[in-house]
């Protein structure tokens, strides 16, 4: 096994999770081996060929299920419609972009040939700014109102490349912990199995799903609800703990896909900017699978992992 590299070496070449490594192997895109004497994955140089062509494309936003599609033929047919598919996104939001722009421009130079001196001007600036939508129906815009309908259709398209969003609050809940392990520890060793075979002590907290996976680095933390009336002594040798709840700004991801939650992340945050909520840093980030269910995967072609930034509004990070 000379020519294999270990798990923890990819992650650190490649700045991915083992988690990640998972994701990939679990919807066939690449391939692990293990050897008798060594119980975590091994990789040789073909899937490490695999996993680089794998990494370029995300960060092209190409989807797993394009990816999936480009490496099940080996024709360059699929990979050249995918790739042509995605410059023509980028051209129509480009042109999107270009467009917003000049209606911004043209709304700035309606502002500046404004007479401040007029009630009239001043209260024609109040109310597009206060609704844009009522103020053509009902106050007899002046400008261009088809201007305003197409700055009503770009911005909701360009709104559709950021993910939906929401703030959530989950209550305080009892749970047992899997402590912090490893991924190899966590899915393959005791806590998985012994989780597999206790779902009866488990209840749902948010979305239907009772479990919630915390993690930095290559360790991570899983919490599943427990039910009133489950006792230590149910759950040894597992700790259950009071998890503190609170909340939360909640995005869609896939499962098991770092890059996927690398961008919902960072879109998050972004989103975070205009709202009265900062990261709360006292609290880890969370996630969940939500409806395991195989029609859904069919639909979509991948599991759905909701993300769980914690936050607090700004005026409390205020007075800390």
């Amino acid at each position: 096994m000379d020519d294999y590299i270990k798990i923890r070496e990819v992650t650190a070449r490649y700045n991915i999770s083992a988690r990640t490594l998972r994701y990939y192997e679990d919807v066939g895109l690449i391939q692990s081996a293990r050897s008798s004497d060594y119980a975590y994955r091994l990789y040789d140089q073909e899937a490490i060929h695999r996993l680089e062509q794998i990494l370029i494309l995300r960060r092209l936003n190409i989807i797993i299920k394009d990816i999936q599609r480009i490496f099940g033929t080996s024709s360059s047919e699929t990979v050249l419609e995918v790739l042509s598919k995605k410059v023509q996104d980028i051209e129509t939001e480009v042109s999107l972009l270009q467009e917003l722009k000049e209606i911004v421009l043209t709304f700035i130079r309606q502002i500046e040939q404004a007479d401040f001196s007029k009630e009239a001007d001043v209260r024609l600036l109040y109310e597009k700014a206060r609704d844009i939508r009522a103020q053509i129906a009902n106050v007899g815009y002046s400008g261009n109102p088809g201007t305003v309908n197409r700055l009503l259709e770009v911005t909701e398209k360009l709104d559709r490349k950021v993910p939906d969003i929401m703030i959530v609050k989950i209550p305080p809940f009892r749970a047992v912990t899997s402590g912090r392990l490893s991924f190899e520890e966590l899915f393959g060793g005791g806590f998985g199995p012994w989780q597999e075979a206790h779902n009866h002590l488990f209840r749902p907290v948010l979305f239907d799903a009772p479990d919630f996976l915390c993690g930095t680095g290559d360790k991570a933390e899983w919490f599943w609800a427990v039910k009133d009336e489950v006792t230590q002594a149910d759950t040894a040798p597992w700790e259950i703990v009071q998890c503190p709840g609170g909340l939360y700004a909640a995005a869609v991801s896939i499962d098991g896909d770092g890059e996927s939650h690398d961008h919902v992340r960072r879109k998050t945050e972004k989103w975070l900017e205009d709202t009265g909520f900062v990261i709360d840093d006292s609290r880890e980030l969370m996630g969940h699978m939500v409806y395991v269910d195989e029609e859904i995967k069919e639909g979509l072609g991948y599991e759905q992992m909701v993300l769980y930034a914690p936050v607090k509004l700004k005026r409390e990070a205020s007075l800390e």
